[in-house]
């Protein structure tokens, strides 16, 4: 499993960002990643210096979310979507996307999948996928 540091991470994004302004062959993961990042204007001038983007803190107290963080929660949900995985999620998300924008539909998921994150490491426990899917089919019902 690839377990990227939060440079390698950073500069993914910036990288994919830079290569998608250049018009240069983006393969892989970066066409989603640059796609995410075309769909987030506030965070484009923040991936054009990938320098400065490598070593600013975001930190819960300024009151600031993590731009790297919700841009790879978005590329995590892609990839569960596109491959159902954990069951029932690309249903989940598609529900979803017929009430709504598809990016409002991501974000949902991201919250989702955010509670999720916490909830498992508030309690030292694997993420439970299935309550994860739950929420998404709650939130999806309510919409």
């Amino acid at each position: 499993m690839f377990n990227p540091s939060r440079e390698q991470v950073r500069r993914f994004f910036c990288d994919a960002w830079k290569k998608h302004i250049d018009r240069l062959p983006l393969v892989g993961a970066e066409v989603t990643a640059a796609d995410i990042a075309a769909r987030h204007p506030e965070y484009q001038a923040m991936l054009s210096d990938a320098n400065a983007a490598v070593e600013k803190e975001w930190v819960p107290e300024g009151g600031e979310m993590n731009p790297f963080l919700h841009l790879s929660l978005h590329l995590a949900i892609h990839e569960q979507v596109s491959i159902d995985q954990p069951p029932g999620i690309r249903m989940a998300f598609e529900q979803l996307r017929a009430r709504m924008d598809p990016h409002d539909a991501e974000h949902v998921l991201l919250e989702c999948l955010g509670e999720t994150i916490w909830r498992a490491q508030r309690e030292g426990q694997p993420m439970d996928a299935m309550a994860y899917v739950d929420a998404v089919r709650r939130k999806s019902s309510l919409i």
